[in-house]
Order: C-alpha cells, then structure tokens, then sequence
C-alpha cells in the first residue's frame, strides 16, 4: 500500500493519540493507557511532561496527572538514549537492561572527565541503597548531601552522574517531585512486580508499541528512538509480525499498527490546531521530521540545534508557530511566534486551542502575538 504524506500526518496524529477518535486505542482513559501505548515518553522537563498526557486526556488537570504518578501509573527513568522518559512501570526494568546497555558501556568516558572512578559509581549505589531501604523517597539534593557525608564529592556534574549511573544500573528510579524537586526511590521497591520477558519478546514488545504509537514511519527512525543496534530492531520487527503492516510512503518502507490502518482515518485536515509541549514524542519520536517541519524552520523549534526543543503550535500535522508560557497568580500568559504568517481567523483557530492547555493548568489564558 502506498500511502501519500498527508495520509500519514493523519495515521500518526491518531498512532499519537493526538485526535479525538485515536486509533485502535479508542481514546485512552488515564495516565497508564497513554505510556503503555506509547511505549515510552520523553520526560526529561517535567512541565512538557504533564501536558504531553494532557494534550492526549481531554478534560485531565495537572494536578490529575501528578496524582496518577503518584498512584505509580507510569514513572520517569532513563530507559534509552541516556534521557529520562515516562515509562509504564512494570516494564522499567527491562527497559533499562534491554535499551541502556549501549550508553551504560558508553559511560567510562564521560566518568574520566568528571574524574570520577568506576569504583567509586559502585559505592555510590551501595550508599544510595542504604539511604532509601525500607521506603525512603529522598529529594536530589537529599541524595547528594548523603553522598557527600559518605565522602563521595558531586560537585559539578559528579552528583548528575551518579544517580544517573544508579538508575541506568536499575537501583533507582525517578519519583513525582518534592515540592520543585525531582525525588528518587528505589526501583524495586517502588515496582515490587516487574514484569520480565525474554530477550526476544522484549524486542517485539518494543516494536509493537512504537510503530502503534508513532506509525507510520521507519525502521531506521525505530532504531535512533530506541538506541537498539539495527540488527536489534529489525529483529524486534520481526517478532512482532502480523501486528504491524508494511505501507510505502515515496517509496520508503514504512510500519503502522496493522489495526490502524483498519480504521482508516482521514488526513490531517487544516481545522485540526494543537498546542504540544516542546519535548513531546510528535517530534521527538522521530529521527526524519521533514514531514512535521519544513527545512527553513528547524532552527526556530531547535535553536542552536542543542537538543532543547521549543514548544509548538500544530496545523494539519505540520508546525505553523513555537510558544512559550509564564505563570502569573491566576492565570498563564503565552507568548505565540508564527513561523510564517498567520491570518486573523487563523490566529482565532490558534488561540481557541490553547483554551484545553489553559484548563489543564487550571489557569485563565491570555495569548499574546509578536
């Protein structure tokens, strides 16, 4: 089957649980539908986290989805690619075995530089370890005073590294913050019932979610998401088998959700506006973003191309505008930059779809343009 490019900006906005009437999911009902279906988040901020399940739970606040976390609906790790993700908890552990592998040996490097010994990364998970057995939740700056009572030094990006190193090595994971910080527990205490398949269902489990979540799209764009060795994701394929369907897009192979494409949902169409945080899977989940983003505008959503994406305004599957936000005492003030130029009733359309992202944040809006 082939498909044309407005055709797959529709599949992905439904693989991405970004329409209404999402896919084969139906619509998801909660925090643990979302990443479960999605495989995994990008979640290193925070904030951009929350709304990323906001923009996919019509009608959920941010206090709702805090307190899903709470409940342990999903947790942040750093499962692949050495950045932190919402992950279904269950499944953290062999997340992290399966995908981190290849940054964890990667890390002998970066612990030269910090002057930091392998050694002395193992003694720190000892002291972490003890620190929170039992049920301990400790702030990050709570970790790092025990460290250093311990004699371990974190200045600079030592103390980072480390409980880095702790999570990569599956001793820790992320909890909901305490008050503006981040908090970490241990992860077997805080999932006391992961789940752990073999080697080969793992991979297959990996593909399925992906290419469910993110289709229709590459093997290559699969590999670069989850850091697996192309021989590994092509396995991971493999295993997942009739569940995926083979579709060409400008004659490139491509995989989506076999079920998707039962549905058959329209393209993109130029009434769908939606206001997406800057690290959400829209963009992230993508090596190849040339079909969201034209060539002439990266460098607005990506400035500097340092990995820090701004927030985005999208239009029919395609970014028209980025977006920042300042939190006044009762409301939230969003700052809009179109890419080119926006229309009266185009700018109308845009303003409307920041009112969701407003009652998210239980806030009043007040949109502002250049």
């Amino acid at each position: 089957m082939e498909l044309s490019p407005q055709q797959v900006l529709g599949l992905r906005m439904s693989s991405l649980l970004l329409r209404a009437s999402s896919g084969g999911a139906g619509g998801a009902a909660g925090v643990a539908e979302v990443v479960t279906w999605l495989g995994a988040m990008q979640a290193q901020d925070l904030a951009s986290g929350l709304w990323s399940f906001g923009a996919r739970l019509p009608g959920h606040t941010a206090a709702d989805v805090t307190a899903a976390l709470e409940r342990r609906e999903a947790l942040r790790t750093w499962p692949m690619r050495g950045t932190i993700h919402f992950v279904p908890p269950r499944d953290a552990r062999w997340m992290v075995e399966l995908m981190g592998v290849r940054v964890l040996n990667g890390a002998a490097r970066r612990r030269e530089q910090l002057g930091l010994s392998e050694e002395t990364a193992v003694q720190a998970m000892d002291v972490l370890g003890a620190a929170l057995a039992g049920g301990g939740r400790l702030s990050r700056s709570e970790c790092l005073a025990v460290l250093t009572e311990k004699g371990i030094g974190t200045g600079g990006q030592r103390g980072y590294h480390l409980l880095w190193y702790a999570s990569q090595r599956g001793l820790l994971c992320i909890a909901p913050n305490l008050g503006n910080e981040q908090s970490f527990v241990l992860l077997d205490e805080w999932v006391p019932d992961p789940h752990r398949p073999e080697r080969d269902e793992a991979l297959g489990t990996m593909a399925l979610r992906y290419f469910r979540g993110h289709g229709p799209t590459t093997r290559q764009d699969f590999a670069g998401w989850t850091g697996l060795t192309a021989a590994d994701a092509k396995r991971g394929i493999a295993v997942a088998g009739d569940a995926l369907a083979r579709v060409t897009v400008d004659g490139v192979e491509t995989y989506v959700d076999a079920a998707l494409l039962d549905t058959a949902p329209p393209p993109a169409g130029d009434d769908e506006v939606l206001v997406l945080p800057g690290f959400d899977e829209y963009l992230l989940g993508y090596k190849d973003r040339s079909l969201m983003v034209a060539d002439e505008h990266k460098a607005a959503i990506i400035p500097g191309g340092n990995g820090v994406f701004r927030s985005t305004v999208v239009r029919a599957g395609r970014v028209v505008a980025t977006w920042t936000r300042t939190l006044t005492k009762s409301g939230v003030r969003i700052a809009v930059q179109p890419l080119s130029p926006l229309g009266g009733s185009d700018r109308a359309e845009v303003e409307r779809a920041f009112e969701p992202y407003a009652r998210f944040m239980e806030r009043t809006p007040e949109v502002r343009w250049p």
